[in-house]
């Protein structure tokens, strides 16, 4: 029998609809794109593909600031791992549009 204790983590994804959260007891040294990989989701999200998929934990996302990307990301206990779904429009371009609109309105 090992000493090493499985730990539990979370995977979550959502849709503007539709949302599941996936808890899972993973052996320690699990990164978060192998649990993202465990977690099956992409049976209930035809079309999730957890290679190409930004993910953060608990909203950091990872590959920035720091923080190593999904494949290199090891987790700790009470984990969870997000996955986030591909943009629609660019923030940037919203908020840019929104200025102009407020300029406009104003003047």
């Amino acid at each position: 029998m090992s000493d090493i204790q499985d730990i539990t983590v979370e995977v979550a994804y959502a849709l503007p609809d539709k949302q599941k959260i996936v808890a899972l007891l993973v052996p320690p040294g699990t990164t978060a794109l192998q649990a993202a990989r465990r977690s099956g989701l992409e049976k209930e999200f035809p079309g999730l593909d957890y290679d190409s998929a930004r993910m953060g934990i608990f909203g950091q996302a990872l590959g920035t600031k720091g923080l190593k990307k999904p494949a290199e990301h090891v987790l700790q206990e009470g984990d969870r791992v997000e996955i986030y779904r591909p943009l629609t429009s660019d923030p940037k371009e919203v908020r840019r549009k929104r200025a102009q609109k407020s300029r406009a309105e104003a003047d």
